[in-house]
């Protein structure tokens, strides 16, 4: 049973206290309630929690061994056929829950409190949803969760599969911490009606859309598909479909040009930027987000350590010359984000009788996160886990991706 009685954290190095009661935080002024509880935060330093805002879950149990692709790929789109599109297609229930744990654990104990997930199972589509819901649940974060709808496998059959298993999560009540979206994977690999269903189904549910576009800044490959469709590109074709409602999150955005990020910014959407695996793809840099300030940082399924990706920003920024005002922006700016999707404020109270939500971590002065909390829930007291067995989680992780890798290679097509 969870306790409910008020908690103190502080005071850290500058003094700051804070009176967090049930999913709210205000700095303390005057006497703590008598029944209070108080995390110590001697010598560290109360922060918001850190937002991860575009990420794929399914991707934990890649750095546990998994093979090389044969012929190495030479393209972005070899990439994906060769590693992430074999990866997730031998995903199945008990390695996408060991991945969901692991990678959810890894993300609270480096300070992460919101996990913005875009999922890709295709030999497992109905249920996936509530197995990712069932970890975020378990340890604690807050989370947006959809399924990425495709019809690279199956055709209009899985599409209308990975929609329907969109619609099934968010017709359901899933708590304060946890949202849903419609999700297509990225419209190269979905046809027009495809995405008119996904731009219904958003209507319908009043939701908004999460979409990988302009992701191969190199090869195009979006932008040519787009174009061979009657488009002048993927977020026009997307826009005019109706698939990107108000608030909607646009992965990548790599070869969007100036005048097409002001677009999106004008739509109410938000781009996500991913340093670290945009660099590993080799697919560019997107100057032209400086044109937005809706422009949020993600990982695209690294590892959710926000000061890693923070620090790739900053390095790639600087060596291509970007503004560097409007790139110090978008370590932050996922804070709106989630204040539009989840309500609240996700920034620490700044004034006495202000509130903001009780998403905190406590950091001391080396780096190690010591203590956090979402919605005032404590998920990490004094760096371990307070909602499961760490050890356990990495044991099953390493089992699950044994079999996850065999299941991979007996998969047909390029290895």
């Amino acid at each position: 049973m969870s306790d409910a009685r008020p908690m103190i954290l502080g005071p850290d190095a500058a003094g700051l206290v804070l009176l967090v009661e049930g999913d709210t935080a205000r700095r303390l002024e005057g006497p703590a309630p008598a029944d209070a509880r108080t995390l110590d935060c001697t010598g560290a330093t109360i922060e918001p929690g850190s937002i991860d805002a575009h990420t794929h879950i399914y991707s934990a149990l890649a750095p546990l061994g998994m093979p090389a692709p044969e012929p190495p790929p030479q393209t972005f789109v070899q990439i994906l056929e060769r590693v992430w599109w074999r990866l997730d297609r031998a995903l199945d229930e008990a390695s996408l829950r060991a991945s969901a744990r692991l990678y959810v654990a890894q993300s609270l104990l480096a300070g992460t409190t919101t996990l913005v997930d875009h999922h890709e199972s295709p030999g497992f589509i109905e249920g996936s949803l509530d197995v990712l819901r069932e970890a975020c649940d378990e340890l604690g974060v807050r989370a947006l969760l959809c399924f990425g709808a495709t019809e690279r496998n199956g055709g209009r059959d899985e599409a209308r599969r990975g929609l329907a298993e969109c619609r099934r999560f968010l017709e359901r009540s899933h708590g304060p911490t946890l949202v849903g979206a419609v999700a297509l994977h990225a419209s190269f690999t979905v046809s027009d009606e495809t995405v008119r269903e996904a731009a219904a189904l958003c209507r319908e549910r009043s939701a908004i859309m999460h979409v990988h576009v302009a992701e191969d800044g190199t090869h195009l490959a979006d932008a040519h598909d787009a174009r061979a469709r009657g488009y002048d590109g993927p977020l026009e074709r997307l826009l005019a479909l109706g698939a990107l409602p108000p608030g909607s999150i646009v992965a990548h955005g790599l070869d969007l040009d100036a005048e097409q990020v002001r677009r999106a910014h004008d739509a109410g959407c938000f781009i996500v930027q991913n340093p670290r695996s945009n660099h590993g793809n080799r697919v560019g840099y997107p100057r032209a987000l400086a044109k937005s300030d809706r422009v949020a940082l993600g990982t695209d399924g690294w590892p959710a350590r926000m000061e890693d990706e923070a620090a790739a920003l900053y390095e790639h920024a600087q060596a291509h010359g970007d503004d560097m005002a409007a790139v110090a922006r978008r370590v932050t700016a996922a804070r709106a984000l989630l204040a539009e999707r989840f309500g609240g404020a996700f920034e620490l109270p700044t004034a006495v009788g202000q509130a903001a939500t009780a998403d905190l971590r406590v950091v001391e002065a080396g780096g190690r996160v010591r203590h956090v909390l979402v919605a005032g829930r404590p998920v990490v007291v004094d760096g371990v886990l307070a909602g499961a067995d760490l050890e356990e989680i990495r044991h099953d992780a390493n089992v699950q991706a044994d079999r996850l890798w065999a299941r991979m290679a007996a998969l047909p097509g390029p290895s």
